[in-house]
């Protein structure tokens, strides 16, 4: 069950402090939680999507999801403040070491084409946010059972300070960014 965690103390830490020269083992960044997040604007006309949402993020990640709400009302978009358009799942602990391990090993090598993940969606501090089409690729999802191929956002928060740092930490943890040109120089 923890064998992310044990990757993370026994190959990950000693990794990056010889490769970024730490002095202190706590200056090490570890990851703190993954988020994921499915936004449904079509919840405002369709009810039961925020169900089915709903549905798909508790099998994907064994917790009930928080349904998320709009802050602002949007006339164009028939959007009133406080309707439901979204679902997100906060993961830490064992079950956020348990969902990358998945994610990994299972989710990510089912996608048509597969190349790598896009190195490029840091965002300054060291945290990522991965972008996939459908809900699919989970082996957790029956394709006979949902009503539409929704797409989600998972966010890997990390205590990195830089986008170096971030990268080292999920390539150690086996994340398969894309090779690009750019980098390979």
């Amino acid at each position: 069950m923890a064998r992310m965690r044990d990757k993370y103390r026994d190959d990950v830490v000693p990794a990056l402090m010889k490769e970024f020269e730490y002095d202190n083992i706590m200056q090490v960044p570890k990851l703190t939680k993954i988020v994921i997040n499915i936004g449904l604007g079509e919840a405002v006309q369709n009810g039961k999507a925020i169900d089915a949402a709903v549905t798909d993020l508790t099998a994907i990640c064994g917790q009930k999801p928080v349904v998320t709400r709009a802050k602002k009302s949007i006339a164009a978009y028939k959007l009133r403040a406080g309707m439901p358009i979204g679902a997100m799942v906060t993961l830490r602990g064992d079950r956020m070491y348990e969902f990358l391990d998945r994610l990994e090993s299972v989710a990510l090598p089912r996608i048509r084409d597969f190349r790598g993940i896009s190195p490029n969606a840091f965002d300054g501090r060291g945290n990522y946010t991965l972008g996939l089409r459908e809900q699919l690729i989970f082996p957790e999802i029956e394709y006979d059972k949902i009503d539409k191929t929704r797409g989600l956002e998972v966010s890997f928060v990390t205590t990195a300070r830089t986008d170096e740092e971030g990268r080292k930490l999920l390539e150690l943890f086996g994340m398969p960014f894309a090779r690009t040109e750019r980098m390979a120089s």
